[in-house]
């Protein structure tokens, strides 16, 4: 996958070395841009542009910050704690994400009007969000509270271990699916399925939860699908890397790893089939209206 020297979205909130994951955080300005800001915003002609970022920000709901930091120069920077030292690998898979994000955000906006762009929490150990406290055990998240993705960047390498699922693009899908999920709050899609909790039997909302999983896997081959075509970013291999990923956290696959068998009513993202399946028709299709699992006959 071809990510260097790409721009890197602003949208990174670094809570890596944080004791307990912490609330700290923000969009990310770094403390040079901060003179020049200040200067800025207190001049006759800071006033205006203030004046005008805020009717911006409440017209298109594009983040005011990261609009300031393209008008003052300068590459968006992390917030991170000043103790936090990550590996020179580490540094690599971070910065490899923010290109990612930075993809889904110039393919989403096209996409959907008024898109939101999320943040990307990177986290290590433990972290708190809106949806409430979760451990890298957990598995990388997205919380339709905050509008944020949550990811222990320590998960990649879990999965190429203990998964067999490697490869840049293999990461790069898993963020696609998680902006995909932010995709569904936007439209409406998790309001519905959360007014159907308690409604359904565990096990007809099981199914449910297997039909929006899936739909985030389309979405994460629809981002793919227009990437490609705008930048031809992806190399030979990468879509066997991201359809290894799929198969590789198939709940069938991953049940008879852990126990020796499987039980279907208790699968909540899909089987490894059905997730290859539809990461697959979102990147070939690239068509919204292709993605529509609530209402497929068969997945």
């Amino acid at each position: 996958m071809k990510w260097q020297g790409r721009r890197k979205s602003g949208n990174i909130e670094d809570r890596r070395g944080q004791s307990g994951g912490g609330f700290g955080g923000g969009r990310g300005l770094s403390p040079m841009l901060l003179i020049p800001l200040f200067r800025l915003l207190f001049s006759k002609v800071g006033l205006i542009i203030v004046a005008v970022l805020v009717a911006v920000m409440f017209l298109t709901g594009t983040n005011p910050i990261a609009l300031l930091q393209q008008f003052v120069g300068g590459e968006p920077q992390y917030t991170q704690s000043t103790n936090y030292q990550p590996s020179p690998e580490e540094q690599e898979l971070a910065d490899q994400t923010a290109v990612v994000l930075a993809d889904t955000e110039d393919v989403w906006n096209r996409m959907l009007e008024g898109y939101r762009e999320p943040t990307l929490v990177l986290f290590s150990g433990q972290v708190n969000s809106a949806c409430g406290t979760a451990s890298s055990a957990s598995g990388p998240f997205y919380c339709p509270g905050d509008e944020k993705l949550y990811i222990d960047l320590s998960f990649f390498g879990e999965m190429e271990r203990k998964l067999g699922a490697e490869g840049d693009f293999a990461q790069a899908y898993v963020v696609g699916h998680e902006v995909g999920h932010h995709v569904q709050n936007l439209t409406g899609t998790m309001e519905q399925v959360n007014a159907m909790r308690g409604q359904l039997s565990e096990v007809e909302f099981n199914k449910l939860m297997v039909r929006v999983e899936l739909q985030a896997d389309f979405y994460a081959g629809v981002w793919a699908h227009h990437t490609q075509r705008a930048t031809g970013f992806m190399e030979p291999g990468d879509l066997e890397e991201a359809l290894n990923a799929a198969s590789a956290i198939g709940d069938d696959r991953l049940q008879k790893q852990a126990t020796g068998r499987v039980v279907p009513d208790s699968f909540t993202h899909g089987t490894s089939a059905q997730r290859v399946r539809w990461f697959r028709k979102g990147f070939e299709t690239g068509d919204l209206s292709q993605g529509d699992t609530f209402n497929a006959t068969e997945l």
